[in-house]
C-alpha cells in the first residue's frame, strides 16, 4: 500500500508569513503532496499551495496590511470581524488578488481545512475541493478567532478557529491515509503554550458557548501534547517538521509591512537550510512507494 504523503500547516495569525516564506520556496522547488490540511492561518494561507500562486500571501497581506478595511478595531467594531470578511475574503480573492480557483480545483492534491464548532468546542475538519465561494467561507471559519470575529455560520453549525480544539492536526491526518507528513510550526523548539490570565474575561465573554470557552481553557494542555506527539513521529522518521529557529517575535495584528517581510524571509531561509534534507525524507518516502508496487 502506498504512502500518502501529507502537509500538516499550523495557525498563528500572522506566524503564517514565516510558513508562506517555506510554502513558496517548497513550490519554487517542485514538491508536491498528496494532500494538505491547514489550521487558522494555515489554512487561509495554505490554499494558495493547491492553487500553486506563489508569493500571493505575502505580497497582499503587505500590501494591504494597513488597510482598515482588511484589518483593523474599526472594523471589528463596524462588522465584528477584526479581519474584514468581505474585504477579505471577497475583494481580495475576487478582484484585488485574484485567487485561482481553477488551478486549485484542478490540482490533484487533497486540501482540508480545521474549524471548531463552537456549541460542542470539537473539531470539524472538511474538505475544499473546488476553491468554491462555500470553501472560502470554510477558510474564513478556520481563522476566525473567538471574540475577534462573528461565528461563521455553514450548514447551520457556528464555527470558529480551528487551532481552539486542533491546533496542529497531525493525529487526524494519520488517521485518514497519510502515514508520512511534513509538518510546518510557527513556534521554535521547546516552547511550551500557558494559559492566558485573561481566560476568566474569554469564559465570560463567550456565556453563550461554554463549550468553547471549555475548549479554550484546554488549548494549552492540547496544544502541549501534539507538540510531544510530532516531536515522537519526527523522531521515528514519521514526519519531517521545519519549525522557526526562534520565537518569531510578529503581532497578531501587523500592520507594518518591513515585519511580514522579516518573518516571510525567515521562512525562505529556513525552508533553503533543510531542502536537502527534505527532499531525502520525500525520495525516500516515494522510494518505499515504487517498491511496494
Amino acid at each position: 500500500m502506498k504512502s500518502k504523503l501529507g502537509l500538516v500547516l499550523e495557525g498563528g495569525a500572522m506566524r503564517g508569513m514565516f510558513t508562506a516564506g517555506v510554502t513558496d520556496v517548497l513550490m519554487e522547488n517542485g514538491i508536491s503532496f498528496d494532500g494538505i490540511i491547514g489550521v487558522s492561518a494555515g489554512a487561509a494561507f495554505g490554499c494558495n499551495i493547491k492553487s500553486g500562486q506563489i508569493g500571493r500571501v505575502i505580497r497582499y497581506n503587505k500590501k494591504y496590511c494597513r488597510c482598515k478595511d482588511f484589518v483593523s478595531i474599526s472594523s471589528l467594531i463596524k462588522t465584528g470581524d477584526l479581519y474584514g470578511a468581505d474585504f477579505g475574503y471577497r475583494r481580495i480573492p475576487d478582484e484585488l488578488d485574484p485567487f485561482d480557483r481553477e488551478a486549485f480545483r484542478n490540482d490533484p492534491a487533497e486540501f482540508y481545512v480545521v474549524c471548531t464548532d463552537m456549541n460542542t468546542g470539537r473539531p470539524v475538519y472538511h474538505k475544499c475541493e473546488t476553491g468554491s465561494d462555500e470553501d472560502i467561507q470554510w477558510m474564513r471559519a478556520s481563522a476566525s478567532m473567538p471574540l475577534a470575529s462573528r461565528p461563521v455560520v455553514i450548514n447551520g453549525a457556528e464555527l470558529s478557529d480551528g487551532g481552539t480544539a486542533d491546533s496542529v492536526p497531525l493525529r487526524y491526518f494519520e488517521s485518514i491515509g497519510y502515514s508520512k507528513n511534513v509538518v510546518i510550526l510557527t513556534q521554535p523548539e521547546g516552547f511550551v503554550k500557558k494559559q492566558t490570565k485573561l481566560y476568566p474575561a474569554v469564559k465570560l465573554s463567550l456565556i453563550n458557548y461554554p463549550k468553547l470557552a471549555d475548549a479554550l481553557k484546554r488549548r494549552p494542555q492540547m496544544y502541549n501534547s501534539e507538540l510531544r506527539y510530532i516531536k515522537k513521529r519526527e523522531m521515528s522518521g514519521d514526519a519531517f517538521v521545519i519549525r522557526p529557529p526562534k520565537p518569531l517575535g510578529i503581532n497578531h495584528v501587523e500592520h507594518d509591512p518591513s515585519e511580514l517581510e522579516r518573518v516571510y524571509q525567515t521562512g525562505r531561509k529556513t525552508a533553503v537550510s533543510v531542502l536537502g534534507d527534505l527532499k531525502s525524507f520525500i525520495g525516500a518516502v516515494r522510494a518505499s512507494d515504487e517498491r511496494s508496487d
